[in-house]
């Protein structure tokens, strides 16, 4: 069971900041965007919706924080075999996530209590959010900072600060989702939707600033060299999330810009049937952000192992094309290897295993890539005009052979090749777990995708299935753990893992907007997004694994 504890405390660190932009941000939003005290027009509904996202956020949030504690005592407890009691009691981790958990009731309490009945009451607001503030500054003390000597309390406050800004924008999207669906069911008025989204570009571009104010300063001290920043998993980690961020700041211009086009020419176009769904691009984008940033915790800070960094010729080299593996070792030379190669001390290499996991990449390469170029030639007009290339238009079907080829070929040490038994390798190898998961995610994929691209009920809610798994794949990738002592070795399996899952992304946002927006938008986003899926291929088919 310890493989399950592993996995969800990746996923449960990503949750916790989803809820706290939730909570945090929402409350923000009221402060700064809505406040309801000073809109006489401000609808009953759209005040007590906010407000139930502010508390619904701050339970879960309480509950999120105490399950990390019960996590973290769980793997403690079997990775030790004993009670970690009575010297967790003692740890940081274990006081501040009590009181974080504590104080974070408290004001989801006064939330629903108090604020709730009274929404449109100044009062209430400001003593939610002078309640927050104490709730905000305990994170200081679950964070890397908190257990540095050099500039402790400076980097605490900047972090603080870095999580108040992100809470601020992402929950501010959020809250923007909110008031469109309340527009679309006519709930609130027209007129809403213009002004809020005005006055939430000045605050969302000051929540940015905050954001890069504050973030730069402990980039750098976490990250003392290039190498660093581009050899070592907080550094590769912290690239990723910049990248995220210059996406998310691309729909964040494009909703920018058609709210200044309405406010010049009083066309709505744009702004309703494109902005929508620009926002519901950029918060799948800031979610997965966030599922980042909490991977980028459970990585050792860049200037703390100088002495375990990749050169960055060595990361160029994951990245080299070179022709595919196309052939395979024995399964019986494997297994022969594994045991030196997992040993706890003195680990003997295993070529065996390495071009194993060569083969499984460069294979499942060829077969993306191929996908890939397929689904790219779907979107030319000769697909259209000529019965047999049509016929590219069923290239999801590659996933399911895929998905095939991985349940026997990703973990060969267990069932159904390897004497280690389904449930047990499963549920105790956070690793093969994630493995599994991703074997099933590519069988439902190819399903799916090739029956919405069949049906011709334009209502039918399965294209949305591809998109929506499309970014659980990338959240994996994104938080995919490769557990070993020789931490260069990991990271140079991790870079090629985090690469393919912000093309994931890219890939779920381009099929999204496809879905959703019109011409000619969505064939631009269509094409994009199988150019993805192509460039996950072309990774894969290169792929190396280290030698250690």
């Amino acid at each position: 069971m310890a493989g399950i504890a592993d996995f969800l405390d990746s996923l449960i660190g990503g949750f916790d900041l989803i809820c706290f932009a939730l909570m945090i941000g929402g409350l923000l939003w009221g402060l700064f965007v809505l406040r309801p005290w000073q809109q006489a027009n401000t609808p009953a509904i759209l005040a007590a919706t906010t407000i139930r996202l502010i508390y619904q956020g701050g339970f879960w949030l309480a509950a999120a924080q105490g399950f990390k504690i019960i996590l973290k005592i769980w793997l403690m407890a079997a990775i030790l075999e004993k009670s970690p009691f009575p010297e967790f009691a003692d740890t940081s981790q274990f006081i501040g996530g009590l009181i974080r958990a504590a104080l974070t009731l408290l004001v989801a309490a006064y939330a629903y209590y108090y604020l709730s009945r009274h929404p449109d009451s100044e009062d209430h607001w400001q003593n939610t959010g002078l309640l927050a503030v104490p709730m905000v500054v305990s994170g200081a003390w679950l964070v890397h900072a908190a257990g540095r000597f050099d500039d402790r309390l400076l980097l605490m406050g900047l972090t603080v600060l870095h999580q108040l800004a992100a809470a601020a924008w992402i929950g501010g999207v959020f809250m923007l989702l909110n008031l469109w669906q309340l527009q679309r069911r006519q709930a609130v008025a027209a007129e809403l939707w213009p002004l809020l989204l005005k006055r939430f570009s000045l605050f969302g571009g000051l929540a940015v600033g905050g954001i890069l104010l504050s973030g730069v300063p402990i980039a750098w001290q976490y990250i003392d060299s290039w190498n660093g920043l581009v050899g070592t998993g907080y550094g590769n980690l912290l690239m990723v999330k910049i990248i995220l961020l210059g996406l998310a700041l691309t729909f964040a211009w494009l909703n920018r810009t058609a709210v200044a086009d309405f406010l010049l020419s009083g066309n709505q176009h744009a702004l309703r049937r494109r902005v929508p769904y620009y926002i519901e691009a950029e918060a799948l984008i800031l979610v997965t952000l966030l599922f980042t940033a909490a991977s980028l915790a459970s990585q050792p800070p860049a200037i703390d192992i100088p002495n375990l960094t990749a050169a960055w010729q060595e990361v160029l080299g994951t990245f080299t094309p070179q022709w595919p593996q196309t052939t395979s070792p024995t399964h019986s030379a494997l297994l022969a290897g594994e045991a030196g190669r997992v040993a706890i001390v003195g680990q003997t290499p295993s070529l065996a295993a390495t071009e194993w996991s060569n083969y499984n990449h460069n294979i499942s390469g060829i077969f993306i890539t191929a996908m890939g170029m397929l689904a790219m030639f779907s979107y030319s007009r000769w697909a259209h005009s000529h019965p047999l290339l049509a016929l590219s238009r069923y290239w999801p079907i590659g996933f399911v052979g895929l998905g095939i080829f991985l349940f026997f070929r990703s973990d060969a040490e267990t069932w159904p090749l390897g004497p280690i038994g389904f449930w047990e390798s499963t549920f105790n190898n956070g690793e093969v777990l994630q493995h599994r998961i991703a074997t099933l995610l590519v069988l439902v994929l190819g399903i799916f995708e090739l029956m919405a691209r069949r049906a011709k009920n334009a209502d039918s809610a399965l294209p949305l299935v591809f998109p929506i798994l499309a970014a659980f794949g990338g959240l994996m990738l994104l938080t995919h753990s490769h557990i070993g002592f020789q931490a260069k070795s990991a990271f140079l399996i991790q870079v090629g893992h985090t690469t393919m899952g912000i093309f994931a992304l890219i890939l779920a946002c381009g099929r999204w907007l496809e879905l959703k927006l019109d011409s000619p938008g969505k064939e631009l986003a269509g094409f994009v997004s199988v150019a993805a899926l192509f460039q996950i291929g072309f990774i894969l088919m290169f792929y190396r694994e280290p030698l250690y």
